[in-house]
């Protein structure tokens, strides 16, 4: 999620930066943004006056009951400001959390690196490789028919069938010498991170709470996608 800081202190850049991804962007509501931060500084001001006022009426309280007075109406008066604390404090509340749920869903921007395009034929190739000539070289012609990975893989044990009556679309069921090589891979990345190049192997639940989720970002655009 975006630092809101960052909207308060460049909401025209915000806003040019989103329309770099779709436009006209779709993802924040600049007009309810711009007059929910208004309100929010008018409350916080408003109850920042009020603390004051409070302060300053209990000061009185106590130097008036220390020289016998009456202070009855300083203390009505006292009562009917704590009052408008509490709804300034529900209101501001109120508003923070309709910003936080807008906030979240703004997506990241991009980078200055990352050139514009409305779909993939604006992506820009940066470099090519390929075993038989390196860097830069273009790839070799085949002496054979390509074949693509459900082709390569269903005889080494790559199920979809299975994969989609067990989780659904776009998974997939490994068995025999797919799985034995899913096994292998994910073990020499471990062992290649973790004695090369300074990583640290961890163990974590299988399972997250939301907020862990939001913060990764997969709360909440991929909600209805999760099970």
């Amino acid at each position: 999620m975006l630092d809101i800081a960052q909207l308060r202190r460049d909401l025209a850049g915000v806003v040019a930066q989103l329309e770099r991804r779709k436009s006209p962007q779709p993802f924040l509501d600049v007009a309810r943004f711009e007059s929910l931060e208004a309100e929010r500084k008018r409350v916080q001001t408003r109850t920042e006056e009020l603390q004051a006022q409070r302060n300053s009426l209990s000061k009185q309280i106590g130097q008036a009951k220390a020289k016998g007075g009456d202070a009855s109406a300083l203390m009505a008066q006292v009562g009917g400001v704590g009052d408008e604390i509490k709804a300034s404090g529900e209101r501001l509340e109120a508003i923070q959390a309709e910003l936080h749920a807008m906030l979240m869903q703004v997506p990241n921007l991009p980078h200055a690196s990352v050139p514009d395009g409305a779909d993939e034929t604006g992506n820009v190739e940066l470099r090519r490789w390929t075993p038989a000539g390196g860097l830069g070289a273009n790839p070799a012609p085949l002496p054979f028919a390509a074949k693509d990975h459900v082709e390569l893989g269903g005889p080494l044990g790559l199920d979809f069938d299975t994969g989609v009556k067990l989780a659904g679309s776009r998974f997939s069921f490994l068995r025999g010498p797919a799985a034995r090589l899913h096994r292998a891979l994910a073990q020499f990345m471990l062992d290649l991170h973790t004695t090369r190049h300074g990583y640290t192997e961890c163990y974590t639940p299988y399972i997250v709470n939301r907020e862990i989720l939001e913060g990764t970002g997969q709360l909440p655009k991929f909600r209805d996608d999760m099970f």
